[in-house]
Formats: C-alpha cells, sequence, structure tokens
C-alpha cells in the first residue's frame, strides 16, 4: 500500500462496538476485568491503551517499523532510548543536535555514568575516530537543528554495525514522509510528534519505533516501568495528524522552496541553509536519501539587532517555540531552542546571535514572503 493509504488506514479500524470511523478517545484509567488473569487485553491505562495502541500501530507502519512506542514528549522518547545505554558505556552524539538533547546527555545521563562525545556526524572519518571500545550506540539527528547538516544514515549504520553499536536517528524534521531511516540501515527512530506528525500544534508527545524485538521488549518495559505515556487525547490528535501527513508535507514543501530561494536571493541575508538550495553543501545526499526538503529553513541576518528587527516585526510568523505546524513559526535558536548549548559550542556549529529559523507552513506562500520581505526591510 502506498504512503498515504497506510497514514489513514494502519491502526485505524472502525471501533468493534460502534462502528465510528475516527478511533475512540478511551479515556478510562482502568478496565473491568471478567475473572482473576481473564481480560479484554487491557490492564491499566498506563500499561495499555486503545487509542493510544491504534496511534502505535500507525505511526510504526509509517516509519516501516515492526514496533511503536508512543511517549508524553519527545524527550521523554529520546530518554527511554537512552536507557538502552548503562553506566559505563559510551554514545556518539551529533555536534549538532536539539539543545534540549544536549542538555540531557550533559546534564542527565552524565550524571548517571553515560559517557558520551560530540562528533560531526556528517563526515564518516571524524565518526570513525570518536569510536571506542566501549561505543554502544550513535545519535543522529538529520538534518540537523537548527543548520540543516545531512548526515548519510547508510554509511554511518554500516560504520556503527561493524562495530557493534546500534543507530539512532531523529527523524522529527523529514517525518517518514521524506525520510524512512530504517531503510537505510538505522535501528531506531525517535520524533517529536508535537511537530510535522501532529501538526496542528495542539499536542505534546514523542515516539520510539523499532524492529528489533529484544530491545522493543525493553523499551516497551520502561514505557510502563517509567509511566512518561502519551495520554489517550493526545494520541487521538496525533493519528487526526498523520491522516493528514502526506498532503501537509507536501504543502511544506513546496512553499520552503520557495521561500529557501527567496532569502537566497535577499540582499540583507548573508546565508540561507536549506538541503534543497543546490548551493547546500550535501544537496546531493539529502537528493539521494530524503524524497523531498521540508519546511525547515534557517537564515544568517548578521547580528543579533538584525535578527531582533526581523524576528520582532513579523506578522504574520508566530515568534515562539517548536516547530511542525500548519502556521509559520519563526524562532531565534541562540537563545531559545539552543540556549543550552555553551555559546562557544554555537559559535563553532554556527548558531549565531544573527541565526534566525522559520518553519514554513501551508499558508499562501505569497503572503509569507511578504511577511518576510516587509520584516527584513
Amino acid at each position: 500500500m502506498g504512503f498515504s493509504t497506510i497514514a489513514i488506514h494502519a491502526g485505524n479500524d472502525p471501533d468493534p462496538t460502534t462502528g465510528a470511523v475516527s478511533v475512540p478517545i478511551y479515556q478510562t484509567s482502568t478496565y473491568a476485568q471478567d475473572g482473576l488473569g481473564r481480560h479484554k487485553g487491557y490492564e491499566y491505562a498506563r500499561t495499555q491503551n486503545p487509542t493510544r495502541a491504534a496511534l502505535e500501530t500507525n505511526i510504526a507502519a509509517l516509519e516501516g517499523a515492526r514496533f511503536g512506542f508512543a511517549f508524553a514528549s519527545g524527550m521523554s522518547a529520546i530518554d527511554a532510548v537512552l536507557k538502552l545505554v548503562t553506566a559505563g558505556e559510551h554514545v556518539i552524539l551529533g555536534d549538532n543536535t536539539y539543545g534540549g538533547t544536549f542538555r540531557l546527555f550533559s546534564r542527565v545521563l552524565a550524571d548517571y555514568g553515560v559517557q558520551f562525545d560530540l562528533s560531526d556526524t556528517s563526515d564518516t572519518a571524524s565518526l570513525e575516530q570518536a569510536f571506542r571500545p566501549n561505543t554502544k550506540m550513535v545519535f543522529v539527528e538529520t538534518p540537523t537543528n537548527p543548520v540543516m547538516t545531512v548526515t548519510d544514515l547508510a554509511a554511518v549504520s554500516d560504520i556503527a554495525h561493524a562495530r557493534g553499536a546500534r543507530v539512532v536517528c531523529d527523524n522529527t524534521f523529514m517525518s517518514p514522509y521524506f525520510q524512512r531511516p530504517i531503510e537505510h540501515g538505522v535501528d531506531i527512530v525517535v520524533h517529536s510528534t508535537t511537530k510535522y506528525l501532529n501538526g496542528h500544534s495542539d499536542s505534546v508527545g514523542g515516539f520510539v519505533a523499532l524492529n528489533d524485538e529484544a530491545d522493543a521488549e525493553r523499551i516497551g518495559f520502561i514505557q510502563n516501568s517509567v509511566g512518561a505515556i502519551l495520554s489517550p487525547f493526545d494520541s487521538f490528535l496525533v493519528l487526526r495528524g498523520t491522516k493528514t501527513l502526506a498532503v501537509r508535507m507536501e504543502a511544506h514543501d513546496r512553499n520552503g522552496r520557495v521561500v529557501a530561494n527567496f532569502l537566497a536571493e535577499h540582499p540583507r541575508i548573508e546565508k540561507v541553509y536549506y538541503p534543497g538550495l543546490a548551493s547546500h553543501p550535501q544537496h546531493e545526499l539529502a537528493k539521494r536519501q530524503q524524497t523531498g526538503f521540508g519546511g525547515m529553513v534557517s537564515f544568517e541576518t548578521g547580528s543579533l539587532d538584525n535578527a531582533k528587527k526581523v524576528l520582532e516585526n513579523v506578522k504574520l510568523c508566530i515568534l515562539g517555540e517548536s516547530l511542525g505546524g500548519v502556521e509559520s513559526l519563526i524562532s531565534h535558536p541562540a537563545s531559545m531552542t539552543h540556549a543550552s548549548v555553551p555559546a562557544e559550542k554555537r559559535a563553532a556549529l554556527g548558531i549565531t546571535d544573527g541565526l534566525v529559523r522559520i518553519s514554513v507552513g501551508i499558508e499562501d506562500v505569497e503572503d509569507i514572503i511578504a511577511d518576510l520581505d516587509q520584516a527584513l526591510s
């Protein structure tokens, strides 16, 4: 079946009781049992919920995975995956990753004995040098947030697997519509469902998709034991979102390309970060690995003052955290999403005070460009 058919139907069987086409919100904390040890597959809502189960089936199918687990946030999903690594073991983390992911490694996991090093995962030579005898995992984000560096997932997977390490990919920016990491050898895929999968800026959640049965059993155990589960209502919202994922991502991609080209030609912009531009250093890799370029664009204004003028003068684009909603969202990575990354590290990665990131929405693109143009002027 095609992607859109899977998005609409996987996990979305009509309700057997009423025939409801939309999966009901099973807002319950527990379930009546027929007798000791006899129940209908559901015992307690932290452990199982039919609405959440439908979503887990749905997104796992979209990623081409056997198993899926929905969490209360993208960070709780990443935290669960990192619990596959124990004290004394080593993780290679992409050097340009979401600030919250860096914070989890540097200020939480490090306190529990998990070792990690940052590496430019787009450079295979640099990646190989980062391996240690105790390296058990490579965690990549591609394209990276916010400078849109693309990592060759097949190459990284080959290198890691030859050394006995898992590969984890944060696929939030592309969604499974434009990129399916498991097909390139990745072991585990994580998402912030808050972003494109939900797509309407009204739910916070996370997801883990994978094929390995032993790792899946462990993730399921962690999900139940820790309890950072996605609520029935949020599961319902994300299920609603994935039904339109294909049409939304096509619209984000169309608008993203137009906005990136507009910014690339604008005299007040010093640099544009977007894999869809021929000038992007990994443009050809992005064309091979992705089926589209999406709606995430970053651009360099030259100074904090210039960035402030843009961010405070947009009228259609909304200044705020997050991304992937139908509306255009604009942000300042250095003080918002990546504030937890040390200033010297941000500077080395190109996350300057003048860098602005826009999540291009699905409004009429002429209106988005007009808004950016007046703000830049």
